[in-house]
Formats: structure tokens, sequence, C-alpha cells
């Protein structure tokens, strides 16, 4: 449960940055093009990924109760901050980097800690904890849309600030870890540096974090083009994360049959896939549905089965630290992605178009990447792995 509601908190909200985006750019921040507002989410993402191999450092010696309390105490902080903002400076200092490593004392613990208390069905459970993050990625935009109009800006973060902190506060104090017995070795040790199955599965998961996090920054954007309809907008954000919750926990849950690399390269694959195919040919509302529940639903499966894969090359006492070494990684393409996009995006449909086959390039390309840390593991091409 403790997880559950950190990354409900956490990734939920992340998940929702596109609602922040959308607001931004018809108040706030208007005057100001949506390459130069995405560096909110991105730097959000960055410092989130960024921090991740010194938080599972510290969790690894320990535990999970120091850093997720002063999580909590930075996400109040950085939720407060928010509401007060009016200039650009501060959205970034507030929600980028102070909201951003606020949630990087949240998360690492939860899905560390996870890792720690279950080997067999390792993928369920984290599938079903990782389920809270698309939870939050649907209640967070229509709560805040809802709020918005309401009482406004700034009381709108507060109320969900204040709500989101209780939760947290919940998570702290039920998420628990196993101790490791095994003396901490360096950060970065030969056992990372030479294993190729897991710089395989790095430079796949760099490639992907590209690419990932773009639909969630500019749907409702695009959907508000082609629709001129924001209400309806702020709906499909709900739905690509609503798809999600299924893809959290079913593809994870088999996983634990057939094999954890054996469903994170598929759905990484036809995530991409979902972007070249459906989002580029999405001109009508019922297609732009259809592309939000699929690729809701693929890049959700990625993100429950990546930290089990991490976990099936990994010894115990390594768990944390090679799960933040790897999100450390990935801060920088996550960085990256969202003004990448704002770049190529000219408001018409071509430029989205061109948005959407970034994205999925990046995404296919990632699959196989990992793919190849798969056949590293074991050669035949259809064993369990």
């Amino acid at each position: 449960m403790g997880s559950f509601l950190a990354f409900f908190c956490t990734f939920g909200q992340m998940n929702a940055f596109g609602t922040f985006q959308s607001w931004y750019t018809s108040h706030q921040l208007q005057h100001m093009p949506p390459a130069t507002i995405s560096w909110i989410g991105s730097l959000q993402l960055f410092f989130f990924f960024f921090l991740g191999g010194f938080i599972g450092r510290v969790f690894d010696a320990y535990g999970p109760f120091f850093l997720m309390i002063s999580g909590t105490a930075l996400y109040l902080l950085s939720t407060i901050c928010t509401s007060f903002s009016t200039q650009y400076y501060q959205f970034i200092l507030s929600q980028g980097m102070l909201f951003g490593i606020s949630i990087g004392l949240l998360f690492y613990p939860s899905i560390a800690s996870i890792s720690t208390h279950f080997s067999k069905y390792r993928a369920t459970a984290v599938g079903i904890a990782a389920a809270g993050s698309s939870v939050g990625g649907v209640v967070y935009p229509i709560v805040l849309q809802y709020l918005f109009r309401k009482f406004g800006f700034s009381w709108a973060v507060r109320i969900c600030g204040i709500s989101s902190t209780f939760l947290c506060g919940v998570a702290t104090v039920t998420v628990s870890s196993l101790p490791s017995q095994t003396k901490l070795g360096p950060i970065l040790g030969t056992s990372i540096i030479k294993d190729t199955k897991f710089l395989f599965l790095s430079a796949g998961s760099c490639f992907v974090a590209l690419g990932l996090f773009i639909p969630f920054f500019y749907i409702i954007d695009y959907t508000k083009y082609i629709t001129g309809d924001p209400q309806v907008s702020f709906l499909v954000l709900a739905i690509m994360n609503a798809g999600g919750i299924l893809g959290r926990v079913l593809p994870a849950y088999l996983s634990d049959a057939i094999g954890r690399f054996n469903l994170l390269v598929p759905c990484a694959f036809l995530a991409g896939l979902s972007c070249l195919v459906l989002w580029t040919f999405a001109y009508s509302l019922p297609l732009v549905f259809v592309f939000a529940t699929s690729y809701g639903f693929f890049s959700g499966a990625f993100i429950s089965v990546i930290n089990p894969c991490v976990a099936q090359i990994s010894e115990l006492h390594e768990l944390g630290t090679r799960i933040g070494v790897l999100y450390s990684l990935i801060s920088f393409p996550s960085l990256l992605g969202g003004p990448i996009a704002g770049a190529i995006l000219v408001k018409d449909k071509d430029s989205y178009h061109y948005v959407a086959i970034f994205s999925g390039l990046n995404l296919l390309v990632g699959s196989l990447f990992i793919l190849c840390a798969k056949l590293a593991i074991d050669r035949r091409l259809f064993a369990k792995v």
C-alpha cells in the first residue's frame, strides 16, 4: 500500500504535467513558446532521474525511512512554492527542481523496497504498486482541471499539495525493506561497468526515455488543436493514464510467467509503434482516444517491468544502487525529450506528425538495445528471460 501511494503522488503527478503545460500556455506563461515551458517538466524529470544513483546508494546503506520523510517535507514545500509562483524562473525552481528532488526521495526507496521483499513474483508486486502512478495520472488531471476552474491556480495547487503530502506521509510509515547483509562496494564497481547485460539495458532505457514522456507532455495541446475543446483535451490525458493502470499490472503479472525481458522488449516496441502508426494518423477525436489508450498501456508496461529486469541481473546488496544508476543515466535523455519535441513543434498537424515520429523511433531503437540485453543473458530467442 505504501509503495502504491508513493507512486500515486510522484509518478502520478509527473504523468499529469501536461495539465500544467496546457494551463501555462494560456495563462501565466502564455507569452512563451511550448518548447520553453516544457523545460519545467523536463527539469522535473531530470532531477527525479539523476538523483537515482545517489538515493539508491543511501537506500542500500540506511533503508527507506529518512529518505522518504525528507521527500515528504520537500514535496509540501515545492507545491506551496509553486502555488505562489508567477514568473518562469520561479516555476523552474519550485516545480522543476524542488519537486523533482522530492519525488525522487519518495519514489526510489518505494520501488527498491518492493524488490527486497519479493523474488518469484517481483514483477507482479512492482506492477501492482506502479499502477498507483497511472491511477494518479488519471486523478490529477481531472481534479486539477476542476480546481483550476473553481478556485484558481494558486489554491488548486495548494489543495492538491496538502492532500498529496498526507498520502506521502502514510507511504513513509508503511514502506520497509529487508536489510542487506553485504558490505557496500564502489558506486560504479566492476560488476556494473563490466556487466554487458546491464549496459545494454541502460542504453535501451536511455533511448526509450528520450521518447517516452513526449505524448504525456503534448497530448493535451494536440487534442485541443484538432478539437478546439479544452475539456475533452484534459480527458484524453486521463484516458492515457487509465490505459497505464492495466498496462502496469497485467504485463508485470505475465512477465513473472514468461520472462521479464520477454515482456519488456515487445512493450517498448509496441509503444513506439503506437506513436508511428496511431498518433501520426490521429486526426479525429476517436483515433486520439485509441492512441491514448494503446500508448498508455504499453508505456505503462515499460515503467513497471524495467525495475524487475534490473533486479533479475543484480545482487540484492547492490539492487538500490543499480536501479539508481540506471535512472541517473536516463535523466539526460528525459531532460531533452520534451524540449526537442517542442522545438520540432510548429502549430500545425505536420509538426505534430514529426513529434510522433521522433518519439516512436526512439522507443523502437530502445527496444532493440533491450533485446540485445536479453540475448546477452540467453542467446536463445524464445528462452524464458
